[in-house]
């Protein structure tokens, strides 16, 4: 008997072979159908990996098809509705962030899957990078003291730039009226919650650099954490990183302790400095394998293991929430110049 939990993958737009990708190499998943609005992306998606079916119609797919979780992998606006739907059929949840264009919405859908009392987890896969997850393992183990000092994340992608920024990947960051934080910023909040704890108070300055585009594509957001640690986020996908991949790592993180600092740089090496010593490299497992040192595939493992043993996903409906409430006050403070407590 096949104890393969059944996905179905709604949505085949460019992260979307991703996911899938993860789905078919991981041994506890049986991908089943895939699902898009044009068909011609969920059929040339299911060719490419060996999937039988494929629907224009998540409601057809639900009665049709014999499956337990569905992933989504549309654009924000569109989870509240799959979503509800997906639950109403007694299906489990596994979502793309940003999660919906709201907080308000975001909390919709997580009430939505409480009132089903069915699983539902955020896909934010970047505290699942290999580098964060080893620099998570360090802290915990006191490596750089037992008092976190600060935890400094900057980014830099380059594709912001010009009249043509973003058409060759996502053009429809062009049009979003919140841009850098809301679709990309996220990631390092919720990071940085990963690594430093909850957070206090957020004091944020945003800017739009290329005047092509709706949104913010530059900001700065200070944070402070219960800890008493603090945090910078300086993103900025205008300008450019030295290096040929900034899309590898994202950016550079330092983090510094009572006891020294790791610092990660733009090809995933990680070091360590002591106090009073020598800066060291720290040998760790990464691999320029499918998306960001294959953070899709490791999320999208903990997701089966949390699945299958019944326990908590690390990125459930509740916690991300707190994530979201981080990224709301990052745009009171910008709005209002103001320093916001959560």
């Amino acid at each position: 008997m096949d104890q393969r939990t059944k996905i179905a993958c709604i949505g085949a737009g460019y992260f979307a072979r991703y996911h899938v990708d993860a789905w078919v190499r991981l041994p506890g998943a049986k991908l089943v159908a895939i699902c898009d609005q044009d068909e011609a992306k969920a059929r040339a998606l299911a060719d490419e990996f060996g999937v039988e079916r494929i629907f224009t119609d998540p409601e057809a797919m639900c009665r049709e098809v014999d499956f337990t979780v569905a992933d989504i992998i549309t654009p924000p606006e569109t989870h509240l509705a799959l979503v509800t739907l997906m639950t109403q059929h007694g299906k489990h949840i596994i979502c793309q962030k940003p999660l919906a264009p709201t907080l308000a919405e975001s909390e919709a859908i997580h009430r939505t899957c409480v009132r089903a009392q069915k699983r539902f987890m955020v896909h934010e896969n970047f505290r699942f990078q290999p580098w964060h997850r080893k620099m998570k393992e360090l802290i915990s183990e006191g490596i750089i003291g037992d008092r976190l000092h600060t935890i400094t994340q900057t980014m830099r992608t380059g594709d912001g730039y010009g009249p043509d920024a973003y058409l060759g990947r996502q053009p429809y960051f062009r049009t979003m009226p919140r841009l850098l934080m809301f679709e990309t910023g996220i990631h390092f909040i919720d990071v940085l919650r990963c690594l430093g704890g909850e957070v206090t108070t957020v004091f944020a300055k945003m800017r739009t650099l290329n005047p092509v585009i709706a949104g913010e594509d530059a900001a700065i957001v200070l944070l402070d954490f219960a800890s008493g640690a603090q945090g910078i986020i300086d993103g900025n996908r205008y300008n450019e990183a030295n290096h040929p991949d900034p899309r590898y790592t994202f950016g550079t993180t330092v983090i510094e302790g009572s006891n020294g600092t790791l610092r990660l740089s733009l090809d995933g090496t990680l070091t360590l400095q002591q106090l009073g010593k020598q800066e060291q490299k720290i040998e760790y497992q990464h691999e320029r394998r499918g998306f960001a040192g294959d953070c899709v595939y490791a999320i999208q493992r903990h997701f089966l293991q949390a699945f299958g043993s019944d326990t908590p996903f690390e990125t459930n409906g509740e916690d991300y929430l707190k994530s979201l409430e981080v990224l709301e006050a990052c745009y009171n403070s910008a709005a209002n110049k103001q320093l916001i407590k959560l």
